[in-house]
């Protein structure tokens, strides 16, 4: 079996070694064999669940719900019932998130209709737009 180094490791998963370390202190990845000059010397499994997390952060997934999905991972006889919660929740959050970034775009394009020439910064409908956004919602 051929066993891979931290950054061998790194470059396989496409990520850096700082990723590595910080999914170990998370228990996220079992913690590897170390050779006799005490290198951390990863095996296919450690690639397979750093694949897995990394496809599963891609996704937008939590630290959290990473967590329990590689419960489920690791518990193949249990009943995944609670991975459709997970996920239906997460897609849920998704299309709350998409609504949110629709009013940004929506909010960004009104602004950006607001200065098509360039001009003096104080006459910059924009800048102006924004000075009048931020101070809605205080006190006078």
């Amino acid at each position: 079996m051929k066993f891979l180094k931290t950054g061998e490791l790194a470059a396989a998963a496409g990520c850096q070694v700082e990723t590595i370390m910080y999914y170990e202190r998370e228990g996220l990845l079992p913690a590897p064999a170390r050779s006799a000059a005490n290198y951390r010397l990863y095996g296919p499994e450690h690639v397979e669940r750093l694949t897995f997390i990394r496809h599963c952060r891609s996704l937008d997934m939590s630290l959290t719900e990473v967590r329990r999905l590689l419960h489920f991972k690791d518990a193949p006889d249990d009943n995944c019932g609670e991975v459709n919660v997970l996920l239906d929740t997460h897609i849920e959050q998704i299309a709350a998130r998409m609504q949110e970034l629709g009013k940004l775009q929506k909010e960004m394009l009104e602004l950006r209709s607001r200065c098509n020439q360039d001009r003096a910064a104080k006459d910059c409908g924009i800048l102006h737009g924004l000075a009048r956004t931020s101070s809605e919602g205080f006190p006078d």
